[in-house]
């Protein structure tokens, strides 16, 4: 059984059996800011790209780090989620294990993939921690500020609890209006340019 993703750069990607060579940048770029978050509801008049909440989630981590992230870890947190973009969807969590052992193989066969990819080291116990915790902060003030949940229902509907951010982080770094989603082709354009600037930190002497 095979079932095959047709890139924009021509190139094919077997869901089932995927490879680290079956796509370039731009198809992932492409694919996450075509993949939406909330279920694609917000209060705006666009959806939330994964693309988008990915930049968002690597710029948390790096302001929370007490020194400099080697370019590597930034480029496993701008990668995170990469396996939606593959795949084109973002599963809402508590969705998740009713999908079954079946769909947990297969995001982790392309989450292999993309570590494959990129050179990604695997994850410490405490380096995933981090992480998580840079991405509930970013899934509390997306709530709140683009899916359009109150403070309390965060917390008590939606269990999350962690801190609500006012201040939208990708404001200071693109000018952009606070919380706004960005256009698939800006949010691709975006994680396409931070992707490649990580890899060429990554490359240099």
């Amino acid at each position: 059984m095979r079932a095959w993703v047709r890139m924009p750069s021509g190139k094919r990607l077997d869901l089932l059996n995927p490879t680290p060579f079956d796509w370039d940048d731009a198809d992932l770029a492409l694919g996450l800011a075509r993949t939406y978050r909330w279920g694609g509801h917000t209060a705006w008049p666009l959806p939330l790209s994964v693309a988008q909440h990915s930049i968002s989630v690597m710029l948390l981590r790096r302001a929370a780090s007490p020194t400099p992230l080697p370019p590597v870890i930034e480029l496993r947190e701008l990668l995170h989620d990469a396996e939606e973009g593959l795949l084109g969807f973002d599963a809402v969590s508590p969705i998740k294990p009713f999908l079954g052992e079946g769909f947990r193989a297969l995001t982790l066969r392309l989450e292999q993939a993309v570590f494959l990819r990129y050179g990604l080291p695997a994850w410490t116990p405490a380096e995933h921690e981090r992480h998580k915790r840079a991405d509930r902060i970013a899934a509390a003030s997306e709530a709140v500020h683009v899916a359009g949940w109150s403070e309390k229902e965060v917390r008590d509907t939606l269990k999350i609890r962690s801190a609500v951010l006012q201040d939208d982080p990708l404001a200071a770094a693109y000018g952009c209006r606070p919380w706004e989603p960005w256009p698939p082709l800006v949010a691709a354009e975006r994680f396409l340019a931070e992707l490649e600037t990580l890899q060429r930190r990554i490359d240099a002497p």
